[in-house]
Formats: C-alpha cells, structure tokens, sequence
C-alpha cells in the first residue's frame, strides 16, 4: 500500500506506544524481511539478527572511552538507551566475504558459476544518524561510481530502515564534529526519538511510503506539538554531550602540508597494526582477493606461496584483527566483529582437487600486504600506514569522494587496544603545524 492508501504520508510525525515496536517487527516479518536490531551479544550491544522485541536491550547501556567498553544498567527500561557498539552496518551492505566465482571440474570440462545468491531482504531496527552517513559515504563508493558494485547494490535495495535518534552520546562521540548527528535528517524509511518522560513512547518520523506503511499497521496515531518538542528537546540534550570534538576547518590542507610530521613517528611506537580502527570503522571500504581450492595440501606443498596449499584459511600474522572485539555476526558474515576470520568455509566438498574459488574479502591498510607491489610493501612501517589511513580518512576521501570519510561514531577510539584516539592526533597535528620530523626536512 502506498502512503497515500494508509493516512501516512513521507514527512508526517506519528506517536507509537512501546508495544508498537513489537507491532513494526511482527510487520516486517510478516512482509518477508529478517530482522536486524541492537542486541546483547558477548558483553556489547551490537546488530545482529533478532526474532522479536524481547531481544533489544531493555535497561542497558553502555560505557566508552578510548580502548575500553562496559555495558551498565540504566534506572529505567529504555530499549534504545545507548550510543554505539562495535559494529556498525557495514557488514550487512559491503560483506566481510563475497565468493565472486567458483570453477568446477567434471571429467574433462570446467564449469564456471558467478551468479550471486539474492541477498535476503534486510530490515535495520535501530541505525543511528552515523550509520546512516556512513552508508551514504559507503553509497558513492559502491553505488555512484563508475563501477557499481553489484552485491552492494542489490542489498542497499532490499534494505529497509528504521533510524533511532540518540537520546545519549558515548564517550568517544563526535558526530557534531563532523556534521552527521545526532540526529538522522534523511536516509530512512521511519525514524525513532524514544520517549521517556509522561509514558515510556516513540516519536516517530515518516521517511518513505514503505515506512508510512508500516506505521499505520502499528496502530501509530498522528503526533502533536508536546510530543514533537520533546523529541527534538532529546536531540538538542544529547548534542551538548559529545565526548571528544575534531576541529575541520581546513584539514585536508592540514594533512597535506603535514605529511612528514613528527607525530607519526609518534603514534607508530604506540600502534599494534592489529587493523581494530579500519574493521570497526563504518566506512573503511578496504578488500583483498583470495583464491581457493581444496587441492590436498600435500599435492601444493611445491607449489609456492600462491598456492592454497593450507585451503582459504588465511593468516595475516600481527597486522591481522585478532585482538579486540570478537562478537558474532550472523550468517552473512565472517565469525567476529570486527576481528574477520575466513575459517575453511569454502563450498568444496573434500580435497578432491575438482573445485576453485575466488573471494573478495575485508582487508585493511594497515595490513602489510595491502600495499604490496612486485617487490615489496610500498608501506613497509606503521608510521607510514598509520598516516596513510588517517590522511585517505580526513583528507584525501574528500578529494575522491567529495566528502570526509569519517562520520565521528568513535568506535576507532573505542576499539583501539591501546587508546589511540583519531581527535587528539588531529589535534596534535594542527597544533604543531608544519614541523617536521628528525632526518625529514
């Protein structure tokens, strides 16, 4: 039904009582979406799949700052009472690994499979105004540029929305900073401002016909003036509390002209290269390509290392993600989040030799074989892939991009084992403007 057949239309306010959450989730289900909400889930609140309303995270929220998160009881029963977790929606849109083609041999011919399964139709309880700018800078990667990406987009269609603005900022939040919250201005199909004082409800806002929809079969009712300034009363409060700020005027010219700043030497003594930052990072968009086969490993063994002679396990050494946040994803990604393991989950049936298999999977700049060319690591120190990251990240993404490629979610801070914090090195830069650094100049 369209909005115009429901009494909703895009850009109506409605008011929903608690129950009508439990209403919008039976709603989607019933129109064949599985759902994906806030959760509990190894010590954090973090998107994974749900059944039903009694999963969300009634009474909880959370604790941040740099390298540490503590999920703690509230005073009441709010379901959306938190900031961010570990993992953001990347990996529901640009998948932790995606078999691109798959060869079969059968007596003397090749058979070649490289059509896609349909993704299943996904719909997001709970996407904070971060997350909706960070598929908006993920959209003109993967979807607006020259060359679309045909699993992206496909599961960028089928995905339906449901925002919830914060009603708190963590403290590593700095999307005021960065101009992309706290408050969700587009990007939804229905968009959620919890409601505590005068009766536990929603204020809710119509960004789609779909959206209009499915309120009017939650039995949502037309909102008033009370109702609305007290949701944008929330948004205002919970502005005021950002725990870290970013100072952006200027910082693509202040990256550029600080390339041989002695600050990265600094930060390299500190940084683990374990990749935490880019795979809990909303938008980092790094991948590799992996080729597979279950050819026994005793036959490959002479053949080198570009043979799969270990199958499509991969070890990436200390510069892989295997410290930090292990959380379980769901069916359609890797195991942990953000730590990615591929595991031996190709779709050979034994070490037979008879089947080969190509993947795209997440990798990180911060990896030393991201940047490898005949030759060599073309950024063979973490100073140099630590600065390559975060000038791509505030400076040059605006170049290719037309936009920063941070949305200031702070789960870089969060999750960094050691605390780097992405706003102080900024700011450390800026302060010490044009130094260079000993043996640079």
């Amino acid at each position: 039904m369209s909005g115009a057949e429901t009494g909703f239309h895009p850009g109506d306010r409605a008011v929903l009582g608690r129950p009508g959450i439990a209403a919008l989730l039976q709603g989607l289900r019933e129109d064949g979406y599985r759902l994906i909400g806030p959760t509990l889930r190894g010590g954090a609140i973090v998107y994974d799949e749900i059944q039903g309303a009694e999963e969300l995270p009634a009474g909880w929220t959370e604790q941040q700052e740099a390298g540490r998160y503590r999920l703690a009881r509230r005073a009441d029963e709010a379901l959306f009472g938190y900031a961010v977790g570990p993992r953001s929606l990347k990996h529901l849109l640009f998948v932790p690994r995606l078999r691109l083609v798959q060869l079969r041999r059968r007596g003397g011919s090749i058979s070649r499979t490289d059509e896609a399964e349909a993704p299943p139709r996904l719909a997001v309880l709970g996407a904070r105004a971060c997350d909706l700018a960070a598929i908006d800078v993920q959209d003109r990667v993967f979807v607006d540029g020259p060359h679309p990406d045909p699993d992206y987009v496909a599961r960028r269609r089928g995905l339906f929305v449901i925002a919830v603005q914060c009603g708190q900022a963590g403290g590593t939040c700095f999307c005021v900073s960065m101009r992309t919250g706290p408050r969700a201005e587009r990007g939804f199909d229905l968009a959620l401002t919890e409601l505590l004082d005068g009766g536990h409800r929603f204020f809710v806002e119509v960004g789609s016909d779909a959206g209009a929809s499915l309120l009017a079969r939650a039995g949502a009712s037309s909102a008033g003036e009370d109702d609305a300034r007290a949701a944008f009363e929330v948004s205002r409060r919970t502005a005021t509390q950002m725990g870290r700020k970013l100072e952006t005027d200027g910082i693509k010219e202040l990256f550029y002209r600080n390339l041989e700043h002695p600050r990265w030497d600094d930060v390299a003594e500190r940084c683990l290269g374990c990749t935490n930052c880019t795979l809990a990072c909303p938008t980092c968009f790094c991948s590799t390509i992996e080729d597979a086969t279950d050819l026994p490993a005793d036959e490959g063994r002479d053949l080198g290392r570009d043979a799969a002679s270990a199958g499509p396990s991969v070890h990436m050494g200390r510069d892989s993600a295997s410290a930090g946040p292990s959380v379980h994803m769901g069916r359609d990604s890797a195991s942990a989040g953000p730590s990615v393991h591929m595991g031996r989950d190709s779709a050979s049936a034994g070490p037979s030799g008879e089947t080969a298999e190509r993947f795209r999977r997440w990798d990180s700049c911060f990896s030393l074989d991201h940047s490898y060319l005949h030759g060599g690591s073309v950024r063979a120190s973490l100073r140099a892939r630590y600065r390559q990251w975060l000038t791509h990240k505030l400076a040059t993404w605006i170049d290719q991009f037309g936009t920063s490629g941070c949305v200031g979610c702070g789960r870089c801070i969060t999750w960094c084992p050691v605390g780097i914090d992405i706003t102080e090195e900024a700011a450390a830069i800026r302060a010490g403007d044009g130094a260079v650094a000993a043996g640079k100049g």
